[in-house]
C-alpha cells in the first residue's frame, strides 16, 4: 500500500507541474485558451508547449505498431516502434510573456537564445540534447552501412572551375575524402599542378576552411578568405604565388565581402567594425564599409574608401573591372533585389589623394549586377523596368547614356560575363541554369545545349581571354568541368569525375502539380528507373526552400545519392518565394503571401502520394535555413501528411528573428515584427508559436553551435517546445554540430556523419530498408 500511495502522489505532482507549465505558455499558441469553469478550476485547451516538466514526467501513450501515425507496410516499417521514445532532457521554462498588438505571447525558452559559446547553462543543455539524440541515432538500423555508402560516394576526384591570372591557372582539387579541398596552381593550362594552399593543415579535423580566393591580375599574389568553424566572419590572408609564402597580414571582420584587386598593389574589401566583447558574435552588425588594403602592410594602415554613417544598416561591397579602370561599389539594405551603384575612377591612383566616389545609381530602387567593363563602357544586368532582368550598357564618356543590349525574356537572366569578345549569359529555364553566348552587341553567337536535365554554370573569364570554363551537374551527375574555346565554340573536357555508379540507372523527371489556389508548381522527381518501370511507390524525401529569390536547380549530393541508391525517391519542389521563375514567382511567396510557399509544399506532398511516387506514411521532408522554417510551418499545418522531418538551421521564432546578426536584412522577405500587420502574419505561421496538440511526425532538428547567420537559439527554442508538447510518441530530437556554422565550409567527415544520422532517421520512420 505504501508503494501505491507514493506512486499516486508522484503522478499527482507530475500532472500539477504539467498544468502549471501549460498555463505559463498557453499564450504561445493560437489554439490555446484559458477559462475558468463552473467548478472554479482552470481549463487549458490545446496547451502544446510546456516547460518545467521534463519529458520523463509526461504520461506516455504506448501505441502498437499498427496504430502509429503514418505507419505503413513498406520495407522495415513494421519494426519502426522497436526503438523506444527517448526520455528528453530537462528544460527550464520561465514566465516570459509579452504584450504585442493586443495579444499576449509567451516565450518560456527565451534563455535558450544565449550563445552556446558564452553561456554555460545553454552549453550544458545542448550537451544533454546531443547525448540523447546521439544514443538514439546510433541505434538506427542501417546507420553504419549508410555512413559507409556516403563515404564511398564522396570518394572521387573533384575539381573546381579554373581561374586564369597572367599565365597561371588556379583551381581547387580534392582527391576524394579530404576534409577541405586544396588550392592548386598551374603554369599554363597543361602545366603540372602545384599545391599552393592546404586548408587541411590549418586546423585539426578541417574546421578552418578556404572560402573565397581571388588572384591578382598578373597572378603575383592571391588573396583568400579563411572561415573558422563555419562562421560567417572571415579573415583575409595573402599568399605570394611564386614562392608559396603566406604574408603576415590578417584582415579580420570581413563578412560577405568581394575582393577587388587594384593592380598588384592591393585590393578593396568590405568589413564591419570589430564587435564589442559584450555584444558577442550573435549581435546585429552595422556600419559595413569598403576599405583598401595595400599588400605587405598591417590592417591598421588600411584606408577607408566608402561608408555611410547616416545609414548604418546599409552594406557595401566593391568590385573592380577586369581592365582595372573602375571600382564599382554596390550598396544594399536588405535581401530584396535592389542596389545603389557608385564608381571610383582608378586612373587617379590608389587613394593617394583620397577616394573620389561618384554616384551612378543613387537610390535603392532596382537591382544592378555588374557584368564587367571595358574602358568607359560598363555592362550591367538590371531589373529596372524588367522583372526578369535585361542586359544594359552604360557609356561613361562625354555624353553618358544607358542602352539596352539584350531585352527582357520570359526566362530570368541570372548573370553574365564578358569572355574574349563575347557575352556569356546565364538564364533560368524551367528551373535549371542554361547559357547563351552573344557578341557584345547582343547578337546571338551560339547556345550551349545539353540533352539532359541539369544545370550549366560557371563561365568565368575576362575580356580578351581565349577560353571559358563551365561545369554541368545534375541530381545523378557530379560536376564535370569543360573548357570552351571562345573563338570556335569547341568544348572539351577539363575534369570529369569517375563514378562508382551508372547515372543512367536513375530517372529524372520534371512535372507540375496544382497548389491550393490552382497555381501550377514544377517539381523534380528522381528515383531508380527500375522503380519507375515497375510503378512502385518508395519512401520519398521532399526538399524545398521558397524564399529570398533563391533558385534551387538540379545539383549533385553524395548524401542524397545514398538515399537514392538505397531505393528511396527524391523530390525537389520549386515553390513560390524562390527565384526559379522571375520576380513574380518570388513576390508570390514573401511577406503576406508567405502562406503560398507552405501551400505549395503541402500540395507537393499530396501530389507525390496521389501519383503513387510515395506511399502514404512514407513521406519525409527536409529544408534548410528559410527552408527549415518552411518545414516547421508545414508540420504545424499538416502533421498528418508527413512521416518524418528534418528542419535544418531554420528560422523558427518569426517574432524575434530580426534581433540577431543579419536578421534585420530579412524583413523585406518576412516582414517587420515591429509593424502590426507584419507581426500578425508572422504570428500566424511562426513554427515556434504554432505547435499544437496532435500526432506529429518524427522530427530531427539540426543546427550548429557556430551558426551566426541563423543563430541556433531558433532551433533550441523550437525543440524545447516540441519536447514539452502533447504531439505524439514519435521522437523529436535535436542534433547540434560542434565547430560548424550555417553549412558552408563544413569538413567532409562532418558532412558524412551528419548525413548518415539524418538519412537513417528519415529512413527508419518512412520505412526505407537500408540493409
Amino acid at each position: 500500500m505504501m508503494m501505491r500511495e507514493g506512486s499516486i502522489c508522484k503522478r499527482a505532482k507530475s500532472h500539477a507541474r504539467m498544468l502549471l507549465a501549460a498555463m505559463a505558455v498557453c499564450a504561445l499558441l493560437p489554439q490555446a485558451a484559458t477559462a475558468r469553469g463552473d467548478d472554479g478550476e482552470v481549463e487549458v485547451a490545446a496547451a502544446a508547449v510546456a516547460g518545467s516538466a521534463s519529458s520523463a514526467d509526461l504520461p506516455r501513450l504506448v501505441l502498437p505498431p499498427v496504430a502509429a501515425a503514418g505507419a505503413v507496410n513498406v520495407g522495415s516499417a513494421t519494426s519502426r516502434l522497436v526503438l523506444p521514445t527517448p526520455a528528453y532532457p530537462f528544460t527550464r521554462s520561465e514566465q516570459v510573456v509579452e504584450q504585442a498588438f493586443g495579444q499576449r505571447v509567451a516565450d518560456p525558452y527565451r534563455w535558450l537564445e544565449g550563445d552556446v559559446r558564452r553561456s554555460d547553462e545553454v552549453a550544458r543543455w545542448v550537451a544533454n540534447q546531443n547525448a540523447v539524440s546521439g544514443a538514439y541515432l546510433a541505434q538506427l538500423p542501417g546507420r553504419d552501412a549508410l555512413s559507409a555508402r556516403i563515404r564511398r560516394l564522396f570518394d572521387y576526384e573533384r575539381f573546381s572551375l579554373p581561374r586564369k591570372a597572367g599565365r597561371s591557372y588556379f583551381y581547387l582539387y580534392n582527391s576524394g575524402l579530404q576534409n577541405q579541398s586544396a588550392l592548386y596552381v598551374r603554369d599554363g593550362l597543361d602545366g603540372a599542378g602545384r599545391m599552393l594552399l592546404d586548408p587541411d593543415s590549418w586546423a585539426e579535423g578541417g574546421t578552418v576552411a578556404l572560402d573565397g580566393w581571388v588572384p591578382s591580375p598578373r597572378g603575383r599574389y592571391l588573396a583568400y578568405t579563411q572561415q573558422a568553424a563555419g562562421s560567417d566572419w572571415r579573415t583575409i590572408r595573402v599568399v605570394e604565388v611564386g614562392s608559396g609564402r603566406v604574408l603576415d597580414e590578417r584582415l579580420r571582420w570581413a563578412n560577405d565581402t568581394l575582393i577587388g584587386w587594384v593592380g598588384e598593389e592591393g585590393f578593396l574589401y568590405s568589413r564591419y567594425p570589430a564587435p564589442s566583447d559584450d555584444a558577442g558574435l550573435q549581435a546585429p552588425a552595422f556600419d559595413k564599409a569598403v576599405w583598401f588594403h595595400r599588400v605587405g602592410t598591417p590592417q591598421s594602415q588600411d584606408q577607408l574608401v566608402y561608408a555611410t554613417p547616416d545609414h548604418r544598416d546599409w552594406a557595401h561591397k566593391a568590385a573592380v573591372t577586369s581592365d582595372g579602370r573602375w571600382a564599382v561599389i554596390l550598396t544594399e539594405d536588405s535581401t530584396l533585389p535592389r542596389r545603389a551603384v557608385h564608381l571610383i575612377d582608378l586612373r587617379r591612383g590608389v587613394g593617394r589623394d583620397g577616394w573620389r566616389v561618384l554616384p551612378l545609381v543613387a537610390d535603392l530602387a532596382d537591382d544592378w549586377k555588374l557584368v564587367d567593363g571595358i574602358g568607359d563602357r560598363l555592362w550591367f544586368i538590371t531589373n529596372q523596368g524588367a522583372p526578369n532582368y535585361r542586359l544594359v550598357q552604360v557609356d561613361l564618356g562625354p555624353d553618358p547614356s544607358i542602352k539596352v543590349v539584350i531585352p527582357e525574356r520570359t526566362q530570368a537572366l541570372e548573370g553574365g560575363r564578358i569572355v574574349g569578345d563575347r557575352l556569356v549569359l546565364s538564364y533560368l529555364q524551367d528551373g535549371a541554369a542554361v547559357a547563351v553566348v552573344t557578341d557584345l552587341k547582343g547578337r546571338p553567337a551560339r547556345s550551349i545545349t545539353i540533352n539532359s536535365i541539369g544545370s550549366a554554370s560557371g563561365f568565368g573569364g575576362r575580356p580578351g581571354d581565349p577560353e571559358s570554363f563551365y561545369q554541368f551537374s545534375s541530381f545523378n551527375q557530379p560536376p564535370a568541368v569543360f573548357r570552351m574555346d571562345m573563338r570556335t565554340g569547341e568544348t572539351t573536357p577539363f575534369a570529369q569525375p569517375k563514378l562508382g555508379f551508372d547515372p543512367q540507372d536513375y530517372l529524372i523527371e520534371q512535372r507540375t502539380y496544382p497548389s491550393k489556389d490552382g497555381t501550377q508548381v514544377p517539381i523534380y522527381i528522381v528515383r531508380k528507373r527500375s522503380l519507375a518501370r515497375a510503378g512502385m511507390a518508395a519512401p520519398t524525401l521532399l526538399y524545398g526552400y521558397g524564399g529570398f529569390d533563391v533558385a534551387l536547380t538540379p545539383a549533385y549530393s553524395p548524401v542524397r545519392m545514398a538515399w537514392l541508391e538505397a531505393g528511396g525517391a527524391f523530390a525537389l519542389a520549386n515553390i513560390r518565394g524562390g527565384g526559379e521563375f522571375g520576380r513574380a514567382w518570388y513576390d508570390a511567396g514573401r511577406l503576406d503571401k508567405k502562406q503560398n510557399s507552405f501551400d505549395d509544399f503541402i500540395a507537393a506532398g499530396e501530389f507525390l502520394i496521389r501519383e503513387g511516387i510515395t506511399p502514404k506514411g512514407g513521406l519525409a521532408i527536409q529544408g534548410g535555413s528559410n527552408g527549415g522554417m518552411m518545414v516547421g510551418a508545414v508540420i504545424n499545418q499538416r502533421p498528418d501528411l508527413f512521416a518524418a522531418a528534418n528542419p535544418d538551421v531554420g528560422v523558427m521564432d518569426m517574432l524575434r528573428f530580426d534581433r540577431f546578426t543579419q536578421g534585420r536584412f530579412w524583413t523585406q522577405d518576412y516582414g517587420n515584427p515591429a509593424h502590426e500587420a507584419d507581426w500578425k502574419v508572422l504570428r500566424a505561421y511562426s513554427p515556434y508559436h504554432n505547435i499544437h496538440a496532435g500526432l506529429y511526425p518524427a522530427i530531427l532538428v539540426t543546427t550548429a553551435d557556430t551558426d551566426d547567420r541563423v543563430v541556433p537559439g531558433h532551433s533550441f527554442k523550437y525543440v524545447a517546445a516540441l519536447q514539452a508538447a502533447p504531439v505524439g510518441e514519435r521522437p523529436h530530437l535535436l542534433r547540434v554540430e560542434q565547430d560548424a556554422g550555417h553549412g558552408s565550409g563544413k569538413p567532409v567527415d562532418k558532412v558524412i556523419a551528419g548525413g548518415a544520422d539524418v538519412l537513417a532517421f528519415l529512413a527508419y520512420w518512412t520505412g526505407l530498408d537500408l540493409r
